[in-house]
């Protein structure tokens, strides 16, 4: 009879266990949730989004521009933070910019306003690190007859890397300003079910707003960048497109895995131009 009633409670046990959910509204069941939808809660693993779209050029009073493809993504993983207070969010990404008449990822670009042929500086940042704690994060979700978004909409603005009295063909205010707009779209079931660790399928619409880019050589000249693409999470690097992977292992195979421990600053296309440029004046001067 004991062993009965034992087997009995182990059995509810399992199906209470099986039955419980995530409450989105709870703060510390909303950050796990968006942990194991935005990577894995198995650090471990390194998943990737992939996003792929268009780049348009506003000026104000004038038709837009399509000057640009682009194909990225951002590899990551996440680790538990000591004390169980959070989420160290460990990433690389990168960025290319394309011909969007032959879909070749471009070396080199002439600029339409300037007529003149400057160097292509993709985005290659790392690392792209973010600290996630219990009771100060929150991400906003709309539910959607069965599917369920989770979205984060980030303004930026900080003082620019490139200060335009030294920088002044590329860059024309001392502040960057800008903003990132995410929306990720996933099945209400899997990220609530408290038993999985890493929801997929998942996809992703990414908009992104800002300044035009420092080697294009825009000096003062007003407008904006709109990157608009749309894409989905895989398991690892191995299940990116052929062309990319090849990319990334002939220039940084690096990008292959996510960072193994957390730093900062976090590295950005401003960071990253100056970083290089200056690395260069170092070993021009004698």
């Amino acid at each position: 009879m004991k062993n009965g009633f034992v087997a009995l409670c182990l059995l509810i046990s399992a199906f209470c266990y099986a039955q419980k959910k995530l409450n989105l509204d709870s703060a510390r069941d909303n950050l796990d949730a968006y942990i194991k939808m935005r990577v894995s809660l198995d650090s471990n693993e390194h998943p990737v989004f992939y996003n792929a779209g268009k780049i348009y050029a506003y000026e104000p009073d004038k038709p837009w521009k399509h000057l640009f493809d682009f194909e990225m993504f951002n590899i990551a993983r996440a680790v538990k933070m000591p004390g169980d207070s959070g989420y160290y969010l460990l990433t690389r990404e990168l960025l290319v910019y394309k011909d969007p008449k032959t879909g070749k990822i471009l070396d080199e670009w002439v600029n339409p306003w300037t007529n003149e042929k400057v160097e292509v500086f993709h985005v290659w940042n790392d690392p792209v690190n973010q600290i996630f704690r219990y009771g100060k994060f929150f991400c906003e979700f709309q539910k959607q007859n069965g599917r369920i978004s989770l979205y984060n909409d980030v303004p930026l603005h900080y003082p620019s890397p490139l200060h335009p009295a030294e920088w002044p063909e590329n860059s024309r205010s001392e502040w960057y300003q800008g903003a990132e707009m995410f929306n990720f779209f996933c099945h209400e079931k899997d990220l609530v079910n408290a038993k999985v660790k890493n929801v997929m399928p998942v996809q992703i619409s990414w908009t992104r707003f800002g300044d035009f880019l420092p080697w294009m050589k825009m000096g003062k000249r007003p407008g904006n960048l709109l990157y608009h693409g749309r894409g989905y999470k895989l398991k690892s690097f191995q299940d990116l497109p052929a062309h990319l992977k090849d990319y990334v292992m002939k220039n940084h195979p690096e990008y292959s895995k996510a960072p193994q421990k957390y730093s900062s600053p976090n590295m950005t296309s401003w960071r990253y131009y100056k970083k290089v440029m200056e690395e260069r004046k170092k070993r021009n001067t004698p």
